[in-house]
């Protein structure tokens, strides 16, 4: 194993140098927006320089499930966070057309790692729910202590937060502390084991984390998409068209409607009981709104009616009682000149 990783190993090493160098410029950037071109150019650079570096451990086979922690060589111990590398850039993409895709990508990626180091007894953790094969949690040696905490189920309490996020602390100060040594080359065969095997424990609570980060937002893009794909409710419905009225001119009696219907020659006139009778046979309004036998029609405002109908209608009843009004006073007019012939009333002049 160690022969053909010497073959290709200086360049998958460096390839991995440089996905982590991007990595640690990407955290410490002081970008005011992940969107930013340059902040987006450099996020693709990550991603290819660790693909590529993927794509040769899997054709070097670096890592087998029958084989244990112990037969890894320390030296190829950082190459296991490959996967979780990706799957942490992966969500730095920022295209929102995109962003189903690039969360569930990312998730596989966090997976794999996971599975990989659960397959070396990495940590001591469950994978996510849902996830294929989480049900084989038994170790080569039987069933796992039942007082084991389960990440997962730690993440949704705050207590089980803080505990988290105090171990992790630990782990940053811990690897601080053994950087420099290990990166100048002085650190010896155990301390370089003992850094990455921290360094992808750390990894461990971090895919943890962002995979339920990852399904609490899928859950929100999927019920907005089921949002938008539902028909529209009552509000979206259109209303029907409505059949355009002919003018005509309502009066109140036969005899108002002859005479209204000989001053307009050109509109029809209808009475109010014509009228009513019409609206009964189409159902706008019914023989109880037509009120006691004998007495005149009382109408009430058909049920639907908008605002403009009932305006319309009022102001139809206020012109019929004007025209009332305005006959009634010329009648009374007639009445009177009958009966009190032209210059009644003026003596002021008789001789």
């Amino acid at each position: 194993m160690m022969a053909e990783v010497g073959a290709g190993g200086p360049r998958l090493a460096e390839l991995l140098a440089l996905g982590r160098r991007v990595w640690d410029e990407l955290e410490a950037s002081t970008e005011p927006s992940s969107g930013a071109p340059a902040v987006q150019d450099k996020v693709r650079q990550g991603l290819d320089v660790l693909q590529r570096a993927a794509a040769m451990v899997t054709q070097l086979e670096l890592f087998s499930e029958n084989e244990e922690l112990e037969e890894i060589a320390s030296a190829d111990l950082k190459f296991m966070l490959l996967p979780a590398l990706l799957g942490a850039l992966t969500l730095k993409q920022v295209d929102l057309s995109r962003r189903k895709e690039h969360l569930e990508s990312a998730r596989e990626h966090f997976l794999r790692f996971l599975k990989l180091c659960r397959n070396y007894g990495l940590g001591s953790f469950q994978l996510p729910p849902g996830t294929a094969g989480e049900e084989e949690s038994r170790s080569p040696s039987g069933p796992r202590e039942p007082a084991q905490p389960n990440l997962v189920a730690m993440a949704m309490s705050r207590s089980a937060k803080i505990e988290r996020y105090k171990q992790k602390k630990e782990l940053e100060n811990k690897l601080a502390s053994m950087s420099s040594s290990v990166e100048s080359g002085t650190a010896d065969e155990d301390q370089i084991r003992e850094f990455y095997i921290l360094q992808i424990q750390k990894w461990i609570g971090t895919s943890l984390e962002e995979i339920e980060s990852i399904d609490q937002e899928l859950v929100i893009l999927k019920s907005r998409d089921a949002a938008r794909q539902a028909p529209a409710g009552p509000r979206g419905l259109s209303r029907p068209a409505r059949t355009p009225v002919k003018p005509f001119i309502l009066t109140r009696d036969a005899a108002q409607a002859r005479v209204f219907g000989a001053g307009y020659p050109g509109l029809p006139t209808m009475t109010v009981d014509d009228w009513y009778e019409q609206r009964r046979r189409q159902g706008i309004v019914s023989q109880q709104d037509f009120g006691e036998p004998g007495s005149p029609p009382c109408p009430s405002p058909p049920a639907g009616a908008s605002d403009e109908e009932l305006q319309k209608q009022q102001q139809e009843t206020k012109e019929e009682e004007d025209d009332e009004e305005a006959l009634q006073k010329a009648r009374d007019w007639d009445d009177w000149k009958d009966t009190h012939p032209r210059g009644y009333g003026n003596r002021h002049n008789m001789g």
